[in-house]
């Protein structure tokens, strides 16, 4: 650890760092940022360099479980315990939009990505995804500039019905995959146990990936077609997309529930209840 944030008494659900504009370097001097949401239903952005807080925001009456900046750096967006998402500008410190249609159940992904089709239908030069605990998946165009948000898709998977609370089942989780434009990426508790690749231009399932059991977290890498996948069963698996033999591996002592790929993909960071590993993937 070379450097500790200011502690709070709240608990401290999630966090993203900020994204540079693309093709801006640093500048000498220049402070890197997080944000982070916590129990309380307060966004909190930190300085890096400066170990200290900048900005507090309060635009969740519940506690946040999910957060990220606009792919610009410009706007955060979080999601609480009760299924709201609120856009927030880190430059003024309000909260400019509140969308309620996941209203309910938990926000379990943040996403957002540069527009990669014109012929989408939404005007704005970002997409961004929400997905709940009640395996809904809502896609949104974006102009933040403009003050436009318009939802582009909404999507439901079914599952059978579970005798326990929502709580003990497989997260819901969805991603916008890097190497095949205008798709994402979804795994979750479902009829069967599969990663699916839907087409936001077709409107459709492409093709779907079995997997050994219901995943508990899903990273897809910038650099290769494969994705990341953990499970509950202590297992960390790479699947090469769309087809190809998977590799397993073991390290963990618990759930892995966290997977996540360093921008370059060479990379990868996998945590479990009391240990994070970081993978060398030579070959991405």
């Amino acid at each position: 650890v070379t450097r500790s944030l200011p502690i709070s008494l709240q608990s401290c659900q999630c966090l993203a760092w900020k994204p540079r504009p693309v093709g801006v370097w640093p500048r000498p001097g220049e402070s890197q940022h997080v944000v982070a949401g916590y129990s309380d239903g307060t966004v909190r952005v930190f300085s890096v360099s400066r170990t200290e807080m900048e900005l507090k925001m309060h635009p969740h009456a519940a506690a946040l479980t999910a957060v990220t900046y606009s792919t610009d750096g410009e706007m955060i967006l979080s999601g609480g315990k009760d299924g709201l998402v609120a856009v927030s500008s880190p430059r003024t410190g309000m909260t400019i939009h509140v969308l309620a249609d996941h209203k309910g159940s938990p926000i379990t992904v943040l996403q957002c990505t540069r527009k990669q089709y014109h012929e989408l239908g939404v005007e704005g030069g970002e997409l961004w995804l929400a997905a709940s605990s009640d395996r809904r998946v809502s896609v949104w165009g974006s102009d933040w500039l403009q003050d436009k948000c318009e939802l582009l898709d909404w999507l439901s998977f079914p599952a059978p019905a579970g005798p326990e609370g929502l709580d003990s089942l497989p997260p819901s989780l969805a991603a916008f995959c890097p190497w095949e434009h205008g798709v994402l990426v979804y795994v979750g508790f479902g009829l069967q146990k599969e990663a699916l690749f839907y087409s936001l231009r077709k409107k459709q399932v492409l093709r779907k990936i079995s997997l050994p059991a219901f995943a508990t977290s899903l990273s897809l890498s910038p650099a290769a077609p494969f994705m990341a996948l953990g499970f509950g069963d202590r297992l960390l698996r790479l699947q090469p997309c769309p087809a190809g033999a998977p590799q397993d591996y073991a390290g963990h002592d618990d759930t892995v529930h966290l997977c996540r790929f360093a921008p370059s993909g060479r990379r990868l960071l996998t945590a479990s209840h009391s240990a994070v590993l970081v993978w060398e993937l030579p070959g991405a």
